[in-house]
């Protein structure tokens, strides 16, 4: 028997925001570059690592769906995740928008409210090969890159979107998200 969606959906297919569950290389470079921002005194909060494919499938379809982009009864299945989008009046009929409340529920539980695009089906997180972090500082930052030299940030903004940081994680192998702030949190091993 399927369950109907909304918010209780999220705290099942649990993702990680350890480093741990990142693909090994990826991990090492992760940490290295958490270990020259934690020596400049930057202030990072980890907010997902790997995702399941099960997680990356609610995450993905309540956003379209709390978005009006897709019809409830349009949302495709998942083998193992039994979910019913699709929310009914007492006369049996389809309830167009309890439907898209309760992905708007979703959507809010998963924290994705300020996000510009749909979270991927398959992606760098459900491969281990991405991490969404917020980095902020005060002041200018002084920090190493990969090689071991110093560089120094004082420009704006003083946080994950500033492109003098992107250089820095780059250097470690922890691309920035190419998109811009349709998605300000993540960085990857390619940018995707």
């Amino acid at each position: 028997m399927n369950e109907l969606s909304g918010k209780k959906w999220v705290s099942r297919f649990q993702g990680s925001n350890s480093t741990t569950t990142l693909s090994p290389t990826f991990e090492s470079n992760v940490n290295a570059f958490l270990q020259s921002l934690k020596n400049a005194w930057a202030h990072v909060t980890i907010s997902a690592t790997q995702r399941t494919s099960e997680r990356a499938y609610l995450m993905h379809w309540s956003w379209k769906l709390a978005r009006a982009l897709i019809n409830p009864d349009n949302v495709p299945k998942k083998t193992g995740v039994n979910i019913e989008w699709c929310h009914r009046n007492g006369d049996g009929k389809i309830d167009r928008n309890k439907s898209i409340q309760a992905a708007k529920d979703m959507v809010i539980a998963y924290k994705m409210t300020n996000l510009n695009v749909a979270p991927a089906l398959k992606s760098r997180h459900t491969e281990g090969n991405a991490i969404d972090m917020d980095i902020t500082w005060v002041g200018s930052l002084e920090l190493k890159n990969k090689k071991g030299e110093t560089v120094i940030i004082n420009s704006l903004p003083t946080d994950g979107m500033n492109s003098q940081l992107h250089d820095v994680g780059k250097s470690f192998g922890v691309i920035k998200y190419h998109g811009g702030s349709k998605d300000k949190p993540h960085w990857s091993t390619d940018g995707r």
